[in-house]
């Protein structure tokens, strides 16, 4: 069996490497923004596990609790853990992505009244004292995962969870630039389905998952594709969509997602104390619209993505309510135009297969106006 096979797509929330890991005595600790420093997490010698659906299409249970005006993606979330499908879950970390995502959190809480739960303030700009108050809030959280997991988070330890995701960001970036080849040997949906899986897994497991699936990828053949695509927005773990496009002759070469290479985006460690740098290297490498006065860094992340993969146009895609990505998308479709990129912007709901076939022939459509269609 190669390493594709093997890997496959992640199916199930409560998966084989989670329930090992709880087997063995261990503890699982939930977030979901890439504000959340895991390396804290796993210097505890505790599981991050980062929250997804996985295209859950339920949210009876969720609709009770945040109206049908907010985000169904958090609503999904919520579902599965009202419905009990996370109560694996020994904690939450809960941040203020937005307000659709602390609607999720707190009402989870409330139902299930978790072992612990931790709520991380995290600034929305980047300047001397929200680093300062950042570095305070990562202090508190270190504190805690001590508490729970009984084990003394020291520096040696936060030192070696740090090169462990260091790793993991290293192998990112090869894994990359396989995408962004001139006939790429690795397509965007692989790459989405990477992350989905190795976000509930320790580093050194997610490294080695993503060190076979490179080794292999490197003799393969490439695939010249009909269009090089470029997607934006905010968290998704629907795989489903990008192959479904992907089967339409395009590949996904690059993505600004959160769910993708938003994670992976933290510069060489600093100097100081392994918190100092956590906080500075965390609250300087979010490039998310939650971010108020970021957007002139983001715009430049986007483009140099853009320009170093040659995408022929980019697909700015989010959920139906997200007020952060939906006023973004404006922007985004504005600069990357102005810069001769052409774009196309998709609203969709959250787990609605009925969806697919509206999206897939405006992707096609748009395909055919970059030249790339059939």
């Amino acid at each position: 069996m190669d390493a594709t096979t093997a890997l496959g797509r992640e199916t199930e929330i409560y998966n084989d490497y989670v329930k090992g890991w709880k087997e063995k005595g261990g503890k699982v600790v939930g977030y979901s923004c890439v504000a959340t420093p895991v390396e804290i997490i796993e210097a505890a010698g505790l599981l991050p596990y980062r929250i997804k659906a996985l295209g859950n299409p339920d949210t009876e249970l969720a609709d009770g609790e945040m109206s049908l005006f907010n985000c169904s993606f958090c609503r999904a979330c919520l579902q599965l853990g009202l419905d009990g499908t996370y109560d694996f879950l020994d904690g939450l970390i809960e941040t203020n992505g937005c307000d659709h995502l602390r609607a999720m959190f707190e009402n989870w809480q409330h139902r299930k009244s978790l072992d612990f739960f931790f709520y991380l303030k995290v600034p929305h700009f980047f300047r001397d004292d929200s680093l300062a108050y950042f570095e305070e809030q990562l202090g508190q959280m270190k504190d805690l995962m001590e508490e729970k997991s009984a084990a003394r988070v020291s520096d040696e330890a936060l030192e070696e969870a740090m090169l462990g995701w260091e790793v993991v960001r290293e192998k990112w970036r090869e894994l990359s630039e396989l995408r962004e080849m001139d006939e790429p040997k690795v397509r965007g949906s692989e790459a989405i389905a990477l992350e989905v899986g190795g976000s509930s897994m320790r580093s050194a497991d997610f490294a080695h998952m993503l060190s076979r699936f490179i080794e292999e990828k490197k003799g393969a053949a490439g695939t010249r594709p009909a269009a090089r695509l470029m997607f934006c927005g905010p968290a998704t773990d629907e795989v489903e969509w990008f192959e479904e496009i992907e089967r339409l002759g395009a590949v996904v070469v690059a993505d600004a997602l959160c769910f993708g290479a938003r994670a992976f985006t933290h510069p060489p460690r600093g100097e100081g104390p392994p918190l100092h740098r956590l906080a500075e290297t965390y609250l300087s490498s979010i490039y998310c619209p939650r971010m108020y006065k970021e957007y002139a860094r983001r715009r430049e992340l986007i483009m140099e993505t853009a320009r170093r993969a040659k995408v022929d146009g980019a697909i700015y895609l989010y959920n139906k309510f997200c007020d952060l990505h939906g006023v973004d998308s404006v922007l985004v479709r504005r600069d990357l135009e102005k810069a001769g990129i052409p774009v196309l912007v998709l609203e969709k709901e959250y787990s609605a297969r009925a969806d697919i076939g509206r999206v897939k022939t405006r992707v096609q459509a748009f395909m055919e106006r970059i030249g790339g269609g059939a």
